[in-house]
């Protein structure tokens, strides 16, 4: 039994499991939970896609989850578009921004601390341009109508945006898994670990990380297109805000870059804790968030490879590789 076979098995053994969920309770909060949950797993796999496996990490990510957000929006709203057929124009439309980004990037040899920088003022400057043009509802920002319906992507209940998600989230593992069994995925790590030994053996990086870049901006693309039909709103401090930017790299750096199941488990982490932190210590105005970065500080010190990193405590015929 090949890896990507184990991959592909263990993917279609989690979206059974959570798919059942929906069906199992009605309650809203556990849903709403579930869905939130899911969300913040595939903004962490997008980021992963390019920072855990191309090695470049990106302080900007929100700059193609406001980029799909806003396709979203605009092509219901002012183009009379389906959402569903929004829906993969949005990732499209990001993942373009990740071409434009990552060609121009790339191709002047950024990388490191100053592709970071870079991401993250490539998100401002559309920050900034999304509350000046009339199209994007400037500084109001864009509200889509409510009509509640499958055909318009508005489920009368979580139920279905569950369901939606987890589609979501499986294209962002089926992704990973690929990285992880393919010659364009040895490529892209090479790059990461070696860029010149690499180069030297016939691997074009400026191709390898900016197709990478589109894969990963596609990815987030589509996390701000659900975004924009969970909450039917959009402006440019949700957009392009660097909360969204993060809150994908903090997943996947807890639970583990260049795996297949570390931003996964770092999402859902993270989403748990928050989440609890909030509801205990709800009357007291900050302290849920300092237990909160204490625990990510205590996370992040003594495990350097993430949660995903637990593996190598277990007996070794315990352990299986991610």
């Amino acid at each position: 039994m090949n890896q990507l076979f184990k991959d592909l098995l263990s993917i279609a053994l989690f979206v059974a499991l959570v798919a059942v969920i929906p069906v199992l309770t009605e309650s809203g909060v556990t849903l709403n939970f579930v869905m939130m949950a899911l969300f913040a797993c595939l903004i962490a796999q997008a980021w992963n896609v390019l920072g855990g496996f191309g090695g470049q990490f990106s302080f900007g990510h929100a700059l193609f989850f406001g980029t799909g957000a806003y396709f979203q929006a605009i092509a219901q709203m002012s183009w009379g578009w389906n959402p569903w057929l929004a829906l993969p124009c949005a990732m499209l439309a990001a993942g373009l921004v990740g071409a434009w980004v990552g060609a121009l990037s790339f191709r002047y040899g950024l990388k490191g601390s100053y592709f970071a920088l870079i991401t993250l003022a490539f998100a401002e400057v559309f920050r900034i341009v999304s509350l000046s043009v009339p199209f994007t509802g400037a500084g109001v920002g864009l509200m889509l109508p409510l009509q509640e319906s499958w055909a318009n992507m508005q489920f009368g209940s979580r139920a279905g945006f569950v369901w939606l998600i987890l589609g979501l989230v499986t294209l962002a593992l089926c992704v990973t898994a690929y990285l992880r069994n393919s010659r364009f995925g040895a490529y892209l790590q090479a790059v990461r670990d070696n860029e010149d030994a690499a180069r030297a053996v016939g691997v074009n990086p400026f191709h390898v990380k900016t197709w990478a870049t589109v894969m990963s901006g596609a990815l987030m693309g589509s996390a701000g297109a659900f975004y924009v039909q969970v909450f039917q709103y959009i402006d440019p401090g949700i957009g392009f805000g660097s909360h969204t930017s993060v809150e994908a790299l903090v997943g996947a750096i807890v639970g583990g870059m260049g795996t297949l199941w570390g931003p996964v488990l770092g999402a859902v982490v993270l989403h748990v804790l928050a989440d609890v932190t909030r509801n205990l210590f709800g009357q007291m105005p900050g302290i849920n968030m300092v237990i909160y970065g204490a625990v990510l500080i205590v996370i992040v010190m003594f495990l350097p490879r993430g949660i995903a990193g637990l593996s190598e405590y277990l007996p070794k015929s315990w352990r299986r590789h991610d």
